[in-house]
């Protein structure tokens, strides 16, 4: 595992001791304590009960499938779902929180202890600790920038279930958390659990950032990074920081605990407030909620229902399909991607189809700005292209042909080259008057051979390949002119 480390002026070397929390939006129709829709771009204030904007008397419903939810995320974490837990009041006053406090799991939450296993560019693979799963409600969202003078609320998230996903503080490198980020969003769009959408805000990552002397054993105060909103964003906040506080050693100095936000203009983060302690909340047992009690029997229902996750694909993509770790990572991160490539691959040459896939069809995805749900080419038909070159019915050069014909109206292979007349050729007689052409042409380069450069070969192959607009079958034509050149 590649090291990341920080020399000061005076030649001291500092690590980064760096932990996570993201607020996951929990997939499910309404909210996690009412009846209000989650759906996402409606009007302002659209999706909203009288529960969520904590009008009198209005009390709130546990929604069952927010739990579910959270329970299938702490499975495919690998971690112990808690049988009994409870949850409490988080007392503080913001407006668009309008009860005054945030219902979350303070002292017993849902899930516990878990383990995501990581892949790092080296090509090693990191363990990350998990410390617990908590279930809660989201906020509303303050606007600022509709009115110079006023401040808009819009309630339509309020309430809204969330997954908030605490790490250990394992995180040494900023690849580290891009990669345990990336990791964990396959696993919960996987699962159904979370959409993972950064960008919308479904998920939201803060970091904790702290830094030591290599040696040290002790933790130093750290500073937590609030709300960033992309895996790019956070592994660039976390070096920021990094730096900012060394800067801040360096020059003799110190400081408390406290939040700061990244500004993704500059590239730096800026002051927030003074980090809250646990205390400063009053924390107390929600009195409208009673404790949520789990049996075996319902825990186990839920993992026979999970689906084989990306860890366990990559391993049978390597074991039983010959893939590589560094192709099997890739095409698992995406359940849509993985899903592709098992139909394409199916009853054919897997790597080959890996090969076409993350080559020339990942290229054109990119090429035409489209994702893989609206990709041009079907499964089927990419697959039909493979098997059309496993069994030497076209060669590679005349598949990019074929397969640039596909991404116009996904057209069956099978077809373009039947009526297209680019099957390629084997009949040796026709292969053998070419080579024989291209010899006599070319006598200087026939000598050169013979003297002994070998590597020219390639040169004649090509030759035959160009004069027959790529269909003769390329093992015949290199057969035939190594026969000839050496006799």
């Amino acid at each position: 595992m590649a090291e990341y480390i920080l020399e000061s002026a005076n030649g001291d070397r500092w690590e980064i001791i760096c932990g996570l929390e993201i607020h996951c939006q929990i997939i499910s129709k309404s909210k996690i304590f009412s009846g209000a829709s989650t759906k996402f771009g409606e009007d302002a204030n659209e999706c909203v009960s009288f529960v969520d904007v904590a009008m009198p008397g209005m009390l709130p419903v546990l929604n069952e499938e927010c739990v579910k939810q959270a329970i299938k995320t702490g499975l495919g974490l690998n971690a112990k779902i808690n049988k009994y837990s409870e949850f409490s009041r988080k007392n503080y006053f913001y407006a668009d929180l309008p009860q005054g406090y945030q219902i979350t799991q303070e002292k017993h939450p849902l899930v516990g202890e878990g383990t995501v296993f990581v892949d790092l560019s080296d090509g090693t693979v990191k363990e990350i600790g998990i410390e617990r799963i908590h279930i809660e409600q989201d906020t509303g969202k303050s606007i600022h920038d509709i009115d110079p003078k006023k401040s808009f609320l819009d309630y339509n998230r309020a309430g809204v279930g969330l997954m908030e996903i605490v790490t250990k503080p394992d995180f040494r490198t900023p690849e580290e958390a891009g990669a345990f980020l990336r990791k964990l969003r396959s696993i919960v769009r996987y699962l159904g659990t979370c959409d993972g959408n950064m960008e919308e805000g479904s998920m939201r990552c803060d970091a904790s950032v702290s830094i030591r002397k290599v040696g040290e054993t002790n933790f130093r105060p750290r500073c937590e990074v609030k709300n960033v909103n992309s895996v790019r964003f956070v592994m660039q906040a976390i070096e920021a920081e990094a730096k900012r506080q060394l800067e801040v050693y360096e020059k003799g100095g110190s400081f408390e605990q406290e939040t700061r936000q990244f500004d993704q203009n500059t590239g730096e983060t800026k002051f927030m407030r003074k980090k809250e302690y646990a205390h400063e909340y009053r924390q107390f047992p929600e009195p409208d909620l009673p404790p949520l009690v789990l049996t075996d029997e319902y825990i186990e229902k839920l993992r026979n229902e999970l689906i084989e996750l990306p860890d366990a694909k990559k391993k049978r993509y390597m074991e039983d399909m010959g893939l590589t770790a560094y192709d099997a990572m890739v095409i698992c991160e995406n359940k849509e991607v993985a899903d592709f490539f098992e139909e394409a691959s199916m009853g054919r040459d897997a790597k080959k189809v890996a090969n076409w896939l993350m080559g020339d069809f990942f290229a054109m995805l990119n090429r035409k700005g489209v994702d893989i749900k609206n990709s041009p080419v079907s499964a089927q038909n990419l697959g039909k292209l493979v098997e059309l070159i496993s069994k030497d019915v076209i060669s590679g050069k005349i598949a990019k042909d074929v397969f640039e014909i596909m991404t116009e109206n996904n057209e069956d292979p099978e077809k373009i080259v039947e009526e297209r007349g680019l099957k390629q050729v084997t009949d040796t007689s026709f292969i053998e008057a070419i080579v024989d052409e291209i010899i006599a042409n070319n006598p200087d380069n026939v000598a050169s051979y013979k003297a002994g450069k070998n590597n020219l070969l390639g040169w004649f192959v090509g030759q035959v390949m160009k004069q027959s607009q790529g269909k003769a079958n390329p093992s015949v034509a290199n057969k035939l002119l190594k026969d000839k050149l050496d006799g």
